[in-house]
């Protein structure tokens, strides 16, 4: 019997019965309400306890959580936390620590040895929707492919992903394996509690390779 049937058994035995019995229906009302609070109070330690380990992180902003080829990937907490500039000693801009882009244009210029012209921008600006597929991006210094292309995603290549809801800067990332049917992407800043590495379905529809997921725009590759 529910706490309302419970109560409303009472108020029929002292209002209108006269029973002596409303004393056992007050008591079992009272266990009902009772119950009730002791259910509300491990709702509510539960809510907490989630919300605790929620805020938890993992790791320290700045610490080390994977690499590429020896280039690391840093942990940066929620994905809009900005330290400082990272500046190479021969003052070629790498971005901000440790946003994605930083990660992208450090692994380029660390193992490709390769500097982009035009060294700043947000990660969906890496995509210029202008050109044709396989056009060089200038400010890149790089080839750029849509998605979907007539070219293979490559090893090394600069993932870009369009904005989002919850992201309006969009998203950078370099593939580390390509195999069939599927890329494999490193990455940093992908989020508080995502992984460093993430995989997209590769298919290929009227001879170009399509990767299947909405906001990939496309990919840059350094030619050779």
């Amino acid at each position: 019997m529910s706490l309302k049937q419970n109560c409303q058994k009472v108020y029929n035995l002292n209002f209108k019965e006269g029973s002596k019995t409303s004393a056992i229906w007050a008591y079992l009302c009272l266990m009902s309400l009772l119950r009730f609070v002791f259910l509300f109070a491990l709702i509510i330690a539960a809510a907490i306890g989630i919300k605790l380990v929620y805020f938890y992180a993992p790791y320290e902003v700045g610490q080390p959580i994977d690499s590429l080829n020896h280039v690391k990937v840093y942990y940066n907490g929620s994905t809009d936390n900005i330290l400082e500039r990272n500046v190479t000693t021969d003052n070629y801009n790498l971005g901000l620590q440790y946003q994605c882009v930083e990660f992208v244009k450090r692994y380029y210029y660390e193992h490709l040895h390769h500097k982009m012209p035009d060294s700043y921008g947000n990660a969906k600006d890496f995509f210029n929707a202008t050109l044709n597929d396989g056009e060089l991006n200038k400010q890149r210094g790089l080839i750029q492919y849509s998605n979907p292309s007539k070219q293979l995603p490559a090893i090394n290549d600069i993932l870009i992903l369009d904005a989002s809801r919850t992201n309006k800067f969009g998203h950078v990332a370099i593939v580390s394996a390509v195999e069939d049917g599927y890329v494999e992407v490193v990455q940093q800043n992908a989020g508080k509690y995502a992984t460093t590495r993430d995989i997209y379905k590769i298919v290929q529809i009227d001879g170009k390779w399509k990767i299947d997921n909405s906001r990939v725009l496309g990919w840059l590759h350094l030619a050779e």
